[in-house]
């Protein structure tokens, strides 16, 4: 029998025991971070391939002088910090920037001489229709008369290229009403059309309008044809003036359905030819 624990005996010590359980697998979150980073250089360098395709030159000029001047070392006014955002120089100049063995080099772009793009990015093609459209306006000034049918020539900048306009008003038509008859007015004009685009080798789409004027009960023909008509009775006076048959990509007839004045579909304005020389 053990012997009785005396009441003067000090308690024993209490021992707390700590067990740290560590989860197999985990490797941290330091990949997120590596990851979260990856992802936001590849979104960056998106958003300039896509700066550099939506933008015309102009506007690259004004985004390259915003930042250029933030470089330690920059040429003598190349920068723009003197000429606002818009000024300075060209993300397509040659820079004077300090190269390794005395090189020169570009700034991160180069373009192709025959690249197309907007008007002002110096793709050859541009720069071929923008000659058109000048050699047409300085040709209607040579002559008075030239110059009071220059009033029905309209030169409008697409996508597709530099479209000529010729649209009838109250005092002039192209055509002898109802027909494919060009006016003598009409065929001096297309003259001078021909003169300029000629020395071009861009192709060539003819499109016919008629206003909305309803035929005479029982006539024969229909605005389809009219402007289908139209538009072929142009080509042959082109032809006639010069130019090459090969030239031709597209004729077209579209009636009354690309107005000019949508308020107002009798408008002999709308009646009009467009000839685009295409880029």
């Amino acid at each position: 029998m053990a012997a009785k624990k005396g009441k003067n005996e000090p308690p024993r010590p209490i021992i707390v025991k700590k067990i740290t359980v560590v989860e197999g697998g985990h490797h941290g979150g330091a990949w997120k971070v590596a990851y979260a980073d990856f992802v936001t250089a590849m979104m960056a360098f998106f958003l300039l391939l896509w700066i550099l395709g939506a933008t015309t030159e102009k506007q690259r000029k004004g985004i390259a002088d915003y930042f250029t001047p933030t470089l330690v070392k920059n040429k003598e006014l190349s920068a723009g910090s003197g000429a606002g955002l818009l000024g300075g120089s060209s993300l397509t100049d040659a820079d004077d920037y300090p190269h390794r063995a005395g090189q020169t080099g570009t700034k991160t772009l180069t373009i192709p001489r025959d690249a197309t793009g907007g008007a002002k990015e110096g793709g050859s093609k541009v720069k071929r229709t923008m000659r058109a459209k000048e050699a047409i306006k300085q040709k209607l000034q040579t002559t008075e008369r030239l110059r009071q049918l220059a009033k029905q020539v309209r030169l409008v900048d697409t996508t597709l290229g530099v479209r000529i306009d010729l649209v009838d008003d109250a005092d002039f038509s192209m055509f002898r009403l109802g027909t494919t008859v060009l006016t003598p007015e009409a065929s001096e004009l297309i003259g001078v059309i021909a003169d300029a685009v000629g020395p071009d080798q861009g192709q060539l789409t003819i499109r016919g309008h008629t206003d909305a004027l309803p035929y005479k009960p029982g006539t024969y023909g229909n605005n389809w044809s009219l402007s289908a008509g139209r538009a072929e009775s142009t080509r042959q006076e082109l032809l006639r003036d010069g130019i090459a048959e090969d030239r031709f990509k597209r004729i077209e007839g579209v009636a009354d359905r690309e107005l000019l004045i949508p308020s107002d579909p009798q408008d002999p304005r709308n009646r009009r030819i467009s000839i685009t020389l295409l880029d």
